[in-house]
């Protein structure tokens, strides 16, 4: 299975294709409405929450219905999701359906997951397999063929080492304890890791500008935004300009893009737009959604960037949606540090 993971310290976030019927191939869909697409997201949590159950066909029915939502617009992980969902359920056909879609549409080109990913076991023999990997290998050599490779291989040395260090955190924590020497000294080797990127990231940023997925791939991409959200608030402030531009231009995911915005705006003395930025309580240890501007519309942004629902993403943190309780805390907070 492939699917986005999104903690407070390093977040995947999905690509977004286009994807329709074979038979409508021909036609253009219309955009969907901002309320299509919080309906969609809806459905995809669903979706995702009933596979994490294991109901593998229950899963793959709710994603085809958040595909009817949208017009049949949806994106490439959420399909392939989907395939993963209907192979469990032993649903070859549907699941077929799925990955001969995004791979005939040039989407998909993860070669190396699918060829290892065991969700899609049941698939291996059937002779529709081996059509599926080899649309998915001229995919990957089509999209590789103009990257910089040098600085592909830079870049991915750079994302292993961000996220590498903080995918420990939970563990060296739950070993040690909050606040013991070890933990510190993680944190410690953290920061010293991010002063070195940032360095190679500005130097990139500086001499190029925001490089897009066409030249650096999609993590590459990823690497720059990751390096950035790390990188102290001045840097911060410098580079958001940039990467909004490239948003513009489709060099930038809107969804990582609303992350950063999230991160300026709490360190900048303001309040959070997208709800991305979870704080935790030094005293309780109780992590808590930092301060939102219009609480009640968080889910309509989130939407019109490609994030899911508020009360999906907090639920890694075991928090529950509150508006009335996130209000009276922001309030609280606020008047705090006055």
């Amino acid at each position: 299975m492939k699917h986005p993971i999104t903690i407070v310290l390093f977040v995947l976030t999905i690509l977004t294709f286009s994807c329709k019927e074979a038979t409508k191939e021909n036609s253009t869909p219309q955009e969907p409405t901002a309320e299509q697409k919080a309906k969609y997201i809806a459905l995809q949590a669903e979706a995702w929450s009933l596979y994490e159950s294991e109901n593998y066909l229950e899963s793959a029915k709710k994603y085809s219905e958040a595909f009817k939502t949208t017009n049949d617009l949806s994106n490439t992980t959420d399909r392939y999701n989907a395939a993963c969902s209907w192979a469990l359920a032993d649903e070859k056909d549907s699941s077929f359906i799925q990955l001969f879609r995004i791979a005939k549409k040039g989407s998909y080109t993860n070669y190396d997951h699918i060829t290892t990913d065991t969700d899609l076991s049941s698939l291996h023999s059937d002779n529709r397999w081996s059509e599926v990997l080899e649309l998915v290998k001229k995919n990957k050599i089509a999209a590789e063929a103009n990257l910089d490779k040098p600085l592909v291989a830079i870049l991915d040395t750079i994302y292993t080492e961000d996220q590498g260090l903080r995918r420990e955190i939970t563990t060296v924590e739950a070993q040690y304890g909050r606040d013991s020497d070890e933990m510190k000294a993680h944190w410690k080797s953290i920061a010293e890791t991010d002063s070195i990127n940032l360095i190679k990231i500005q130097k990139i940023l500086d001499e190029r500008g925001w490089l897009g997925a066409d030249v650096i791939g999609g993590k590459g991409n990823m690497t720059l935004f990751l390096v950035i959200q790390h990188s102290p608030i001045e840097v911060q402030e410098k580079y958001l300009p940039m990467m909004r531009e490239a948003a513009k231009n489709n060099n930038a995911r809107p969804s990582s893009l609303a992350l950063l915005e999230d991160r300026v705006a709490l360190r900048t003395g303001k309040r959070q737009i997208y709800g991305s930025q979870i704080s935790r309580d030094s005293a309780t240890g109780e992590f808590y959604v930092s301060p939102i501007k219009n609480p009640e519309g968080v889910n309509k942004r989130r939407a019109d960037v490609g994030l899911g629902t508020i009360e999906d993403y907090i639920s890694n943190w075991g928090i529950t949606w509150d508006v009335d309780k996130h209000k009276a805390r922001t309030i609280q907070l606020e008047t705090v540090n006055e």
